[in-house]
């Protein structure tokens, strides 16, 4: 049963707290267009096709076709996304992936942070994210420059907090 009121409030709530996250870490301006794609017909109508309010729609799309169009075309997208990072080296004739600039590795943070805290709700704690997180660790997924960033900055929120985490952004960004 398609829930388009659900989703579109929860993708809103969850861009709302990007933003906040965003702004926090002093790249406003990124915040503020985060995510626009879910929006589209494209990612928006499987998203309330298949939402079930704890999870991901993508998940439940790729369960049932074997891929998740909505997410193929969101990744595409927004440059926040690890997978939008990914070339053709013409050394190795690979896609290989390739390092992220700190701005989106940043971003990619705020995102994770924020999604941690809509579908764990009352339950989330600070070391959330670095738990998702752990099931991609070291699979050779993202770029290991752009993992060692996003890694020390899940760990420092785990085990630091946000005051001290968003402190840390602001100073690696220079603002």
């Amino acid at each position: 049963m398609a829930h388009p009121i659900k989703h579109f409030m929860t993708i809103t709530k969850h861009r709302h707290r990007v933003i906040a996250h965003c702004a926090r870490a002093g790249i406003l301006w990124q915040g503020l267009r985060h995510d626009l794609s879910k929006y589209s017909p494209t990612e928006f109508i499987p998203g309330a096709r298949y939402f079930q309010g704890t999870r991901s729609p993508n998940e439940r799309e790729r369960e049932l076709f074997g891929c998740s169009r909505a997410w193929l075309h969101h990744k595409g997208r927004n440059r926040h996304h690890y997978e939008y990072w990914y070339d053709y080296n013409p050394k190795t004739r690979e896609i290989e992936p390739v390092p992220m600039p700190l701005n989106y590795i940043v971003e990619m943070f705020c995102d994770r942070v924020a999604a941690s805290k809509i579908y764990n709700g009352e339950r989330y704690r600070d070391g959330d994210p670095y738990t998702y997180y752990t099931r991609i660790k070291g699979k050779g997924r993202m770029h290991p420059d752009t993992e060692a960033v996003l890694c020390s900055l899940l760990e420092m929120l785990r085990d630091e907090g946000e005051e001290k985490t968003f402190s840390h952004i602001r100073k690696m960004l220079g603002k």
